[in-house]
């Protein structure tokens, strides 16, 4: 069985609160910090997911729906504990997050696979919307790699990769 890549759910834009007594490492950070690539590789992606919030928003919807819809496409469909595994999303959450986007004709319930179990798939209306997102995604990641040659694009992405590793350690 194929090894599926998990497609998180970040509900907030926002990083999270500090817990009491966790204030000083929240504080505002030093002239020559906030020059730091760290601070700026953060800057960069806050800012580009509130880019792409946008069009989600626009539409009435919330942080994380565009994961579902990526994954719906991905998968041709999916049964709920499937898209579960996926997102990360379960019981209420999950459910809540579906009867949104089939209220919005986004996704509708419908029997998917050889054993026509139940589940759920992206409707035309849903599937214009994934392009659209995807398009957006497209446009930020050009605009962000429209000054690198293809040998440097390959090395940032290896060095990301890694570092994303060293941090899930």
């Amino acid at each position: 069985m194929q090894a599926r890549s998990r497609t998180p759910i970040n509900d907030s834009p926002l990083p999270p609160s500090p817990a009491p007594g966790d204030q000083g490492s929240f504080a505002p950070m030093s002239r020559s910090q906030s020059r730091s690539i760290l601070y700026r590789l953060i800057e960069a992606g806050q800012l580009t997911r509130q880019a792409l919030l946008v069009p989600l928003r626009e539409r009435g919807l919330e942080p994380g729906d565009d994961a579902v819809l990526f994954t719906l496409h991905r998968e041709g469909g999916a049964s709920e504990a499937d898209l579960a595994e996926e997102t990360g999303l379960e019981g209420t959450a999950l459910a809540s997050r579906i009867a949104r986007l089939v209220e919005r004709d986004l996704v509708t319930r419908k029997a998917i696979g050889p054993e026509l179990s139940p589940g759920v798939a992206l409707t035309e209306r849903g599937e214009r919307l994934r392009e659209h997102l995807a398009g957006n995604w497209e446009e930020l990641e050009a605009a962000l790699l429209e000054e690198l040659s293809p040998k440097k694009r390959k090395k940032l992405r290896k060095t990301l990769e890694r570092f994303v590793e060293l941090l899930r350690l």
